[in-house]
């Protein structure tokens, strides 16, 4: 007889743990998965670009890529009022795709 109580106990533990579990499943595939893969595609980008690229930062200041440093990750930005030297982590999309695509 205790055994059935117990049996029936860890069954319904068990059950009632089903709904934390998905919760969690939810939260992984809908918020964190996503997450993970704009933040690859982001850093693919800024290792991607190249001289000559015209391109927006996130501070919303058009202009060309005229020149890169690798050892400190900034860039040398040409805009109409001069050149700006940005970090590279600074670039939010790039112009010259854009243009392109639009065609």
């Amino acid at each position: 007889m205790f055994d059935m109580i117990f049996l029936q106990a860890d069954a319904g533990g068990l059950m009632s743990m089903l709904p934390f579990v998905a919760m969690i499943g939810v939260l992984y595939f809908f918020m964190i998965r996503p997450q993970m893969i704009r933040q690859k595609k982001e850093k693919q980008f800024r290792s991607d670009i190249k001289k000559g690229s015209k391109v927006v930062t996130t501070s919303g200041i058009h202009g060309r890529i005229v020149e890169m440093n690798d050892t400190n990750n900034t860039v040398v930005i040409e805009t109409g009022a001069g050149k700006i030297r940005f970090e590279r982590t600074a670039i939010s999309m790039e112009l010259t795709q854009k243009q392109t695509e639009q065609k």
